[in-house]
């Protein structure tokens, strides 16, 4: 995964799938895995004429990060996850991909004001923007959401379907969350419109959901019609 902020990864990536999707008339699938699946919902935001079917999120946290996996310790030898907002709440700190999306439940105002990728995206902060790319969004006609309980590096996993911690580090699901309940980029809206898939898969370790047959046929196969 790129350690490029996620906005310039949203930058690169838009200047590279424009153009196909100007050449698709019946439209496009996007198939997202792990951190690109947040770069995915940059430009799905950001893009007021993208022509998206199914935005399938393959194991990617949604919700943002917590947790101390292999990648955060070789990122940061020198952190454990309860210290990390130290380095991730500062400007410098946003400069780097995994902190834009880091979570932190027990400062979740300091996540609010520091976080300039995925607050903003969540329309937890406030943002001029938020009512064109709630719009742009909802342009999307499925979103898909992907993950499993052995998948061993999106933390907690359920953050892979919108689901994240409270204060007290329990999982709340993601119709309990504030962001669903009060619709505040649209997946309440989805859900309604029957637009919203949720796939969970036991077994498949991170680095596998995009290779595994079982995956494939189960929760992705049917949305690319």
């Amino acid at each position: 995964a790129s350690l490029q902020p996620l906005w310039k990864q949203v930058e690169g990536f838009t200047e590279a799938i424009y153009p196909i999707m100007q050449h698709a008339a019946d439209g496009v699938h996007l198939i997202c895995y792990s951190q690109g699946g947040l770069v995915c919902r940059g430009i799905l935001s950001t893009l007021p004429d993208h022509n998206v079917h199914s935005f399938i999120s393959l194991s990617s946290p949604q919700a943002g990060q917590y947790g101390d996996t292999d990648y955060l310790k070789y990122l940061f030898p020198q952190f454990v996850k309860s210290n990390l907002y130290h380095v991730c709440y500062t400007a410098v700190g946003q400069k780097i991909s995994i902190c834009n999306y880091w979570n932190d439940p027990h400062h979740r105002d300091m996540y609010i004001n520091s976080s300039d990728y995925l607050a903003l995206l969540n329309n937890e902060k406030a943002n001029p923007n938020s009512t064109a790319w709630k719009k742009n969004f909802l342009r999307i006609k499925k979103l898909v959401l992907i993950g499993g309980a052995d998948d061993g590096v999106i933390t907690p996993w359920q953050s892979s379907q919108f689901g994240f911690y409270d204060e007290n580090e329990t999982v709340v699901e993601m119709k309990n969350q504030k962001v669903f309940l009060m619709d505040f980029f649209g997946l309440k809206t989805l859900y309604a419109r029957g637009d919203l898939a949720l796939c969970s898969m036991a077994g498949v370790a991170h680095v596998f959901w995009h290779s595994n047959e079982t995956v494939y046929k189960n929760c992705i196969e049917k949305w690319l019609t």
